[in-house]
C-alpha cells in the first residue's frame, strides 16, 4: 500500500504534520503540510498532504497564485473519465476539498496578504542616541517617577517592539535583566537598547545606572546580542553612554 493513501494518523509520527510541528517547529514544514494542518483531513483517495501537493502543483507550487484562486476554482467540478465506464463525467477537482476547507485556505492566505502589508511599513530607525533620546521624549518628559524602558530592534536597528521594564519611585526603580533578555530572545531581537529618566533633573548616571550598563552589556555579549545605548532622560536634555565612550562595542 502507497504511503499517499495511509490514513496521517498511520504516519510515522515525525511525518504527521501536526506533530512535526511541534516538534520542529513551523519552519520544517513544507508549503503543502502546512496547508494539510489546515484543512485537516484529505479524502479517501489521498491524505491532506497528498492533496494540498497537488492543489499546489497545479499552482505552479506558487502560494500567490494559490492566494488568488476562488471559492469555485477551488471547490468545482471538471470534466474526467470514469474508470470503470469510460465515459465523461463531471468530478470535483480536488474530491475532498468543500466549502468549508476552501474558505479556510482563502482566509490564510488573506492573513499572508495584510502580514506582508505591515511588514511594508517602515519601521522607526535608531541610528544614534538622539534618534533614541527623541522617540522616548515624548512619554518620558512630564514624568515624576523613574520608568525604564527596554527597545528592541532588528539587524538594521529599526524597531520591532518596546516593553517597559520597570516603575519606581521618585528616584530609583529595578531593573531586572533577565526579563531584558528574555523579551529580545523571544522577539528575536538582535539589538536593544535602555532608557530610563531622572526625575530630578540630574543627568549624570548613578552608580546604580553604571552597574546595570556593565551587567547589562556582559549579559548582552553572552547571547549574541548588541547593546546599542543606555540613555538617562531629563527635562535638560540627555546622557549618552554610548557618546561617552563607555559601551565598548
Amino acid at each position: 500500500m502507497e504511503t499517499a493513501r495511509l490514513n496521517i494518523k498511520q504516519w510515522a509520527e515525525d511525518d504527521r504534520p501536526r506533530e512535526k510541528l511541534m516538534q520542529k517547529g513551523a519552519a520544517a514544514l513544507s508549503n503543502a503540510e502546512l496547508l494539510a494542518i489546515l484543512i485537516g483531513s484529505g479524502s479517501g483517495d489521498e491524505t491532506a498532504v497528498a492533496l494540498m501537493k497537488r492543489l499546489l502543483s497545479d499552482c505552479g507550487n506558487r502560494l500567490k497564485t494559490l492566494g488568488r484562486m476562488s471559492l469555485e476554482e477551488l471547490t468545482g467540478n471538471v470534466e474526467a473519465e470514469d474508470p470503470k465506464t469510460g465515459k465523461k463525467k463531471l468530478a470535483r477537482r480536488y474530491k475532498g476539498l468543500g466549502e468549508a476547507k476552501a474558505v479556510t485556505i482563502m482566509a490564510a492566505c488573506e492573513l499572508g496578504r495584510r502580514r506582508m502589508e505591515e511588514d511594508a511599513v517602515e519601521l522607526p530607525s535608531i541610528r544614534s542616541s538622539v534618534d533614541l533620546y527623541r522617540y522616548f521624549l515624548p512619554q518620558m518628559q512630564d514624568l515624576f517617577h523613574e520608568e525604564c524602558y527596554a527597545l528592541l530592534m532588528n539587524q538594521a536597528c529599526r524597531v520591532t517592539g518596546k516593553m517597559l521594564v520597570s516603575k519606581g519611585g521618585l528616584t530609583e526603580t529595578a531593573v531586572d535583566i533577565r526579563l531584558i533578555l528574555r523579551e529580545a530572545l523571544l522577539r528575536r531581537a538582535p539589538v536593544i537598547a535602555l532608557c530610563h529618566n531622572h526625575p530630578s533633573g540630574n543627568l549624570r548616571p548613578s552608580m546604580e545606572d553604571d552597574r546595570l550598563t556593565d551587567r547589562l552589556q556582559k549579559a548582552c555579549r553572552m547571547m549574541n546580542i548588541r547593546l546599542l545605548d543606555h540613555i538617562i532622560v531629563a527635562d535638560s536634555g540627555f546622557y549618552s553612554y554610548c557618546e561617552e565612550g563607555k559601551l565598548n562595542g
